[in-house]
């Protein structure tokens, strides 16, 4: 039987190739993942681990934990931690770390890297072990600064010139005095490091006097270990607590493993749909392979072969065909990691330097993905075959399926669908989170659903072309014919299709809908003119408010401070305003009481307020961060949303238990408005800096709407690869539904039917499955796109669902490009095929 399977695989070449492409794409799209993220793992693995080569033991102060009404506060590092550190048995050296946000600009003005990844910091001493100088001298004083080779070799700056840079606001013009080499990730990454005097870099980032780690290195012959135990017994444990370098490294290793993981498991997840409409293409072709040799099997059966020798032959067919995809498909994906890779350099983002990571577990699961996948598809139309009885096949009464059979399909399909529509209504009733598991459930149930009634559907949806196909004649007519003919071909070939625009069309119609209502929750709930904000999202300094308050033509401004306080047990997040000027910034809806902050009177958003039971007039005792309890009075209860919510009171009542303030956001209201001139003056009294942001309301839709143009594109792009997988099924199946009714087509070429008329036969077909797949998959999609936006509307109250008419008909001609593509190459075949010669076949 190993034997006759591999000459039947041998003997079908052709008509499997499709098969092996389908499955081939799917494992390389997923060995080509796993090598991706494991090449940038390693990678950043082996960068960081560089950048602990210096630090044989850590020193990191210790978070209290929150107990009554202090706030989880933070202990110091001090000179004196810094002297005991350098004291101890076996320490070589002991150097204070500081760092922080330093936002660098480059000649052309734009920021240096990208936000996240323009870092500051210390240059200890004349010279620094962490980063050796490769020309210059050592900063001092806070006019000067050092900044990393691969800066320097990116902007062109030298020694001697003057840099502009931002740590959290106003612009900083410091002279470059030297050049640094180093290992630092985010550098590597493309981000730059720019380095000050210790006491400099004290003050700039707000920790006079205090460092936030202290490095020491062990003497020769001292291990970490020796050293983490010297230090545990010379320094407060309640305090400090101390990590070995090596803990770092691996800290840092887990930090990478996390942040990729999620990369990785998103594209396992789309390469996982690939595969899924992959499934419908192997058991399509195997069905057909299986009807072609029904006469073969039976004369196999007869000879003395049973059943399970029956399917096992088509199951060594799978077997073989799979194999050779996943071997193809793992070959494939190692080129398509090395793609990846070099793909982010081009867009500006830099990896590490390190050698392209094939590890055994991508081997293995490319191989048993492959294999898997294709057997298991494989395995009904094997034991559909294996069932089918000597005679009956021979004489060819299995061919159509049995009403019995049908009706347990229909009813089977009825039954998962209606469970799956059942459970995704119920899920749009629900909070946000708690029906997010639901959702998925249901639509995993109305997609199975679905596919399984498919052949039920088939026949109304494809009737209804009836009238379009008669304008082509007889070929219009046999092409509605040969789609209805075999509704179960008909319907996986089409389910291909349906899924892939199934999760298009729902991502396009929640990001729409997303996309609208974030920009009325901005335009409702701002007032101002303008919002300021650190590039990086990082926080700015107080004094970016006043320079803005001192502008020409500006007539309000208020921050919004953040700062965390105990309220009744838990932790509340209160936002510092100007109580003076904040009504006239914003416009929130007021359920109760007034929108009245000043002194101890304060306004709170209406989940806030149902959580602790508050309503206007209620009175609340809060614990500042120092210690000191105030009690506040809620004058007015508001309808808060994403952007503006909490607990919001005055400034000058938070100010004396906020040691060292910092604002998020700054609103701005101008004389004249919004206007081209007036974000020119707020640019330039803020030193036209590079790290901050004067958006004003059309600003922040546009760069929504690019984030979700970029999200969805990258979603389109990752989805191409189950559209590609469907038109290789739709060519599947034509093509051996042509070698199937070769007989049939000789025959309509002897009676009159031209070679024209086949190739439209064809294609009329191949068009009219693709747009039955496309129907249905618009269709669900607006369900699941509905659906996923009354989810969403139980926590945006903005959120108005809108039906983008417009893709949604580009969706559909995607249908149709597809089967007319598709159909290109069988139909060519199909009249090419000589009639006399096809009429004698068997």
């Amino acid at each position: 039987m190993f034997r006759t399977a591999l000459r039947n695989v041998l003997a079908h070449r052709a008509r499997l190739l499709m098969t092996v492409l389908a499955v081939l794409l799917g494992v390389a799209f997923v060995s080509g993942t796993l090598v991706f993220t494991d090449t940038v793992s390693a990678a950043y693995r082996k960068s960081s681990a560089k950048g602990f080569d210096q630090v044989d033991v850590a020193v990191r102060p210790r978070y209290q934990d929150a107990e009554g009404d202090r706030v989880g506060r933070l202990h110091e590092l001090t000179r004196k931690t810094l002297d005991d550190s350098a004291r101890v048995p076996g320490a070589a050296r002991a150097v204070g770390v500081v760092t922080g946000f330093a936002a660098l600009a480059g000649k052309d003005g734009e920021l240096v890297g990208d936000g996240f990844r323009t870092q500051g910091g210390n240059y200890w001493g004349a010279e620094d072990p962490r980063y050796p100088l490769v020309e210059g001298r050592a900063p001092r004083g806070a006019g000067e600064v050092l900044i990393d080779s691969a800066t320097a070799r990116r902007t062109g700056y030298e020694v001697g010139d003057t840099v502009r840079l931002s740590v959290d606001g106003p612009v900083l013009t410091p002279r470059i005095t030297g050049v640094f080499t180093t290992d630092d990730g985010n550098v590597a990454a493309g981000g730059s490091l720019a380095l000050f005097d210790t006491a400099t870099a004290q003050r700039l980032f707000g920790k006079a006097g205090a460092y936030d780690e202290i490095a020491v290195g062990a003497k020769p012959g001292v291990t970490q270990a020796a050293l983490k135990a010297e230090l545990d017994r010379a320094l407060p444990q309640d305090a400090v607590e101390t990590v070995t370098g090596r803990q770092l490294a691996d800290e840092q290793a887990e930090m990478i493993s996390a942040s990729m993981s999620g990369l990785r498991q998103g594209l396992l997840v789309f390469a996982g749909i690939a595969l899924f409409v992959g499934t419908f293409i192997i058991a399509n072709t195997f069905t057909m392979l299986v009807a072609q040799r029904t006469k073969e099997l039976a004369l196999l059966r007869a000879v003395g072969a049973s059943r399970r020798q029956v399917t096992r032959s088509v199951l060594a067919e799978a077997f073989m065909v799979g194999a050779v995809a996943a071997v193809t498909g793992l070959a494939a994906g190692i080129g398509i990691g090395a793609g990846m890779r070099s793909l982010l350099g081009s867009l500006g983002a830099v990896v590490p330097d390190g050698p392209l990571v094939v590890g055994p577990g991508t081997v293995l699961a490319a191989l048993a993905v492959g294999v898997l996948v294709t057997v298991v598809a494989a395995w009904l139309p094997g034991r559909r075959a294996a069932k089918i009885p000597p005679v009956a096949a021979m004489s060819s009464v299995h061919a159509q399926a049995t009403t019995r059979s049908l009706v347990l399909r229909n009813t089977l399909g009825a039954l998962l669908s209606a469970a799956g529509v059942a459970v995704v209504l119920a899920a749009t009733t629900m909070d946000g989170s708690d029906g997010q598991a639901p959702m998925g459930l249901g639509a995993v149930l109305l997609i199975v659903g679905v596919f399984v009634l498919t052949p039920l559907l088939s026949r109304p949806l494809i009737a209804a072309a009836a009238p379009v196909l008669r304008l082509f004649g007889v070929s219009g007519g046999l092409a509605r014919r040969n789609a209805l003919r075999n509704p179960r071909r008909t319907a996986a070939t089409a389910s291909a299709l349906m899924i892939g625009l199934t999760l298009i069309t729902g991502m396009t119609v929640t990001a729409g809908s997303l996309q609208r209502s974030i920009d009325k929750m901005a335009s409702a709930a701002i007032e101002a003119d303008y919002v300021v904000s650190m590039a990086n999202g990082n926080e700015l300094s107080p004094d970016v408010e006043r320079r803005l308050k001192r502008t020409d033509g500006v007539t309000a401004t208020s921050p919004l401070r953040n700062a965390s306080a105990r309220v009744g047990g838990g932790t509340e997040y209160l936002t510092g305003v100007d109580g003076a000027t904040i009504g006239r910034l914003t416009d929130l809806a007021v359920r109760d009481g007034s929108f009245t902050v000043g002194g101890t009177r304060v306004v709170v958003d209406g989940d806030t307020a149902k959580s602790h039971g508050w309503r206007a007039g209620s009175r609340f005792t809060v614990a500042h961060e120092d210690g000191a309890r105030q009690q506040l009075t809620v004058a007015g209860v508001y309808e808060g949303n994403d952007m503006i919510r909490g607990i919001m009171l005055d400034t000058a009542a938070l100010a004396p238990h906020d040691p060292d303030p910092a604002d998020m956001q700054v609103l701005v209201k101008t004389a004249d408005g919004a206007s081209d001139a007036a974000k020119d003056r707020l640019e330039r009294a803020l030193g036209t800096n590079p790290a901050i942001r004067v958006q004003d309301k059309e600003d922040i839709s546009r760069e929504i709407a690019q984030m979700f143009t970029l999200v969805l594109n990258m979603l389109y792009g990752l989805l191409a690869m189950a559209v590609i997988v469907a038109v290789l099924g739709v060519v599947n199946t034509l093509a051996m539904s042509v070698f199937e009714r070769s007989q049939e087509i000789g025959m309509l070429r002897a009676i009159g039917l031209d070679r024209g008329g086949v190739k439209r036969m064809v294609r009329l077909e191949s068009l009219v499955i693709s747009l039955f797949g496309g129907v249905l998959g618009v269709g669900l999609g607006v369900f699941f796109g509905w659906a996923a936006g009354e989810l969403l509307g139980t926590r945006m109250p903005t959120y108005e669902l809108v039906l983008p008419w417009g893709r949604m008909a580009l969706f559909l001609l995607l249908a149709a490009t597809v089967g007319v593509l598709a159909a290109l190459w069988p139909a060519r075949r199909a009249a090419r095929l000589n009639m006399l010669q096809a009429i004698k076949a068997e």
